[in-house]
């Protein structure tokens, strides 16, 4: 059977001296990994297509335990993100997120991790927004398409909205408000200002167009970063390689 599909190439490896094993993530069949068979052989039409970070339009041959793309055609190359190593690590770190959170199979869902992905490279090649910022919201974003939403409406306990300093408690997922928080005799928790908290909550609830579309300090961007790593880093026990690669080029949050 083949299917024509479309998606971004998430990873790839070198197999024998001119073919490619290429993990995607597909708009309608999740992430599959597919031989491209002659794609490295200089005149083949899969070379371009098959690279890391390509977004194609792909004919899959759907075997019994095993794909093979028969053919596929670039849409998007986003060599931008190969201009700056800020710019291709995170991008690197977004595919191996994508590989670990998007579905495996058929699903409506990963037609919603495809437009996260597609829509988090066209921000870093137009740049304009801090890498933290880029980085957070892709992030957060992810990990709620992947079921992992926190609750962030209000205080877990008094359901207070805000406050001047709210602290998030990213094993539970949760916030609380400073009086709350004394009450229980914690002294632990990820404070959040009030821009941050904003921007935290704007990574969740946001419509996918606006995602990226808000601002912030050098302090709020400090803090949603705290943030949203810790979140991820609780809910997956993985050990992401080129988040490492990342902040040996931008310095982790504080």
């Amino acid at each position: 059977m083949r299917v024509q599909t479309q998606g971004v190439v998430i990873r790839v490896s070198n197999v024998g001296e001119r073919d490619r094993l290429v993990t995607v993530l597909t708009r309608d069949r999740g992430v599959v990994r597919a031989f491209a068979r002659n794609s490295r052989a200089a005149k083949s039409s899969l070379v371009s297509a098959t690279q890391l970070f390509c977004y194609a339009r792909i004919l899959l041959f759907c075997g019994k335990d095993k794909y093979i793309i028969d053919d596929a055609q670039p849409l998007e190359v986003f060599f931008e993100l190969r201009q700056d190593i800020g710019r291709l690590s995170l991008a690197q770190y977004f595919c191996e997120l994508a590989g670990e959170l998007a579905p495996q199979e058929d699903s409506e869902k990963a037609a919603d991790f495809l437009r996260l992905l597609l829509c988090a490279f066209r921000r870093l090649c137009r740049g304009g927004r801090p890498l933290p910022v880029v980085k957070a919201a892709t992030e957060m974003r992810m990990l709620s398409l992947a079921g992992y939403m926190p609750d962030l409406i209000g205080c877990a306990q008094c359901r207070k909205y805000e406050d001047s300093i709210m602290y998030f408690y990213p094993l539970q997922g949760e916030l609380l408000c400073p009086s709350c928080r004394q009450k229980n005799g914690r002294q632990d928790g990820i404070a959040l200002h009030k821009g941050a908290l904003t921007a935290l909550r704007h990574t969740v609830y946001a419509d996918l167009p606006k995602l990226f579309s808000f601002t912030l300090g050098e302090q709020g961007q400090q803090e949603l970063a705290r943030a949203s790593e810790e979140y991820l880093l609780d809910r997956i026990e993985y050990h992401f390689r080129t988040l490492d690669f990342y902040h040996t080029v931008v310095q982790p949050p504080a």
